[in-house]
């Protein structure tokens, strides 16, 4: 049987992922590119070369995902003599090198593996974990006693519950590019279906299929490996046009606030503005009467996913006053959550004592039987269309967002429908943006002919919570 090498890299890509000596290397973008290729071609040069000391690891989300990779190895790894043990879900070459194939179906799953030895571990399609911290618990399963150079390998495409990390810790450092982390390297090596010319000599018609297979973005995604478009986007109407320059907001626009919560998370606040008018930005088109624009942002994090700065309700709100100084907020709304009380005062009252007053937002994330939904207004704000009341045609957006708002820019985006509730979003990922900007749209809810709330005079919740009065007592009035 064959000892040496069977399988060759095609040039380009390829051939510099299996030859990379970088201790992480991530393949990925468009599809077709060759990726599973490589990663199975680098386990199989890998084995050749360390023999029994070759212990490698291959991980993706499910097992239906992993079974055609299995198959593809399977054709692979047979002219090295190596033989797939089904009851074990592993190959084993004549020379003592093992390759496991397995499934992470859970976050959690990846606990099991503590305590673990490989000196190469693969993850097919790290988009689809929303959780770095999982792929980072499986790297922890880099060693060896032998003396074997380690590495970690993982292929992907745009889109994805963890598209946002992804891009953030491969691809905006740039293609190519070697990034040092605590003394070891990492490098992202773009894909494009043109590296792939085997496939385009073998399946003519693959590009065709493609191109019937998504919308116009989601086929750039695919062909071009484009990480601006993403697959599956719970808001799929997000495009350049909801993203304006920052510009004077006109004295006589409503300015609003809303927040969302978070001590070892990230918390969020949105400064919104509403047009009282149709107002020129210098975009295609001028920004509607009664559209919603995010003029400034804080997001308390700490520069970790998901992680929060830690500060207490007064430091948030001193926060907050310092930033707005100036200016008068007509209406600010916040998760009904920080009115609970447990035992003292709650975030909610000690914000109020710190001269941060916030009215219970609408709390609603999916409608029931026509109810009103925030995501749906959301949605609706976005791509300029209506809600289930009726329908719009290629209007411009009710919700704009200066590019100063990094923050909103790069998760909101993104975000993913939960898997075992469509219409609702994927609460793994970095959602707290998104649910603070939910409660500003529900404070202003677009009617059935797509036009907001009107601009008013503020009323006495209005004027009252500006003074510092508890809302439990303004709630007394009846006037929301």
């Amino acid at each position: 049987m064959a000892t040496e090498p069977s399988w060759a890299p095609q040039s380009g890509p390829q051939t510099a992922f299996v030859e990379s000596g970088v201790f992480e290397v991530v393949y990925g973008g468009a599809r077709g590119g060759g990726k599973t290729d490589a990663a199975l071609g680098d386990f199989a040069f890998h084995a050749s070369a360390f023999k029994a000391a070759a212990r490698g690891l291959l991980v993706r989300r499910t097992r239906v995902a992993l079974e055609p990779t299995i198959t593809r190895a399977m054709q692979i790894y047979r002219p090295y003599g190596a033989r797939w043990e089904e009851a074990k879900s592993r190959f084993t070459w004549p020379n003592g090198a093992v390759l496991y194939f397995r499934y992470l179906d859970r976050d959690a799953d990846a606990e099991l593996y503590q305590g673990h030895d490989y000196t190469r571990v693969y993850v097919e399609e790290l988009t689809q974990f929303g959780n770095p911290g999982v792929v980072d618990k499986l790297k922890a399963t880099l060693r060896s006693a032998a003396g074997v150079n380690c590495g970690f390998r993982a292929t992907c495409n745009p889109g994805g519950p963890g598209h946002n990390w992804v891009k953030a810790r491969y691809i905006d450092p740039g293609p190519w590019t070697q990034v040092e982390e605590d003394g070891l390297k990492r490098l992202f090596i773009p894909a494009r279906l043109a590296d792939n010319p085997k496939l385009a000599k073998n399946d003519p018609m693959y590009v065709s299929r493609l191109k019937q297979s998504g919308s116009e973005q989601l086929v750039r995604a695919w062909l071009d490996g484009d990480w601006n478009v993403i697959e599956g986007a719970f808001f799929d109407k997000w495009s350049a046009r909801n993203i304006v320059r920052p510009f004077p907001i006109p004295a006589l626009w409503t300015r609003m606030r809303s927040f969302d919560w978070g001590y070892a998370a990230p918390f969020s606040v949105g400064w919104w503005a509403v047009a009282s008018d149709p107002y020129d930005a210098g975009g295609e088109a001028p920004i509607p009467r009664g559209a919603m624009v995010r003029y400034r942002e804080w997001y308390g994090s700490n520069g970790r996913r998901n992680e929060g700065l830690r500060l207490d309700a007064e430091a948030v709100a001193a926060g907050i006053l310092e930033r707005e100084r100036g200016e008068i907020i007509r209406m600010a709304v916040a998760d009904p959550s920080i009115f609970r009380q447990d035992g003292g005062p709650s975030i909610g009252e000690r914000m109020r004592r710190a001269r941060v007053n916030f009215r219970p937002a609408d709390n609603t994330r999916v409608g029931n039987a026509g109810a009103l939904s925030g995501w749906d207004q959301l949605r609706a704000r976005i791509g300029g269309g209506q809600t289930a009341a009726g329908n719009a045609g290629d209007a411009a957006p009710m919700l704009y967002v200066f590019d100063t708002c990094r923050d909103f820019i790069r998760t909101v985006p993104v975000l993913q429908h939960d898997p075992m509730r469509p219409e609702d979003l994927d609460t793994g990922a970095e959602d707290h943006i998104a649910d603070e900007a939910r409660y500003a749209c529900l404070s202003r809810p677009l009617t059935a002919r797509r036009q907001a709330m009107p601009t008013r005079a503020p009323d006495r919740w209005e004027q009252e919570w500006g003074r510092g009065t508890s809302w439990k007592t303004m709630e007394s009035w009846k006037t929301l």
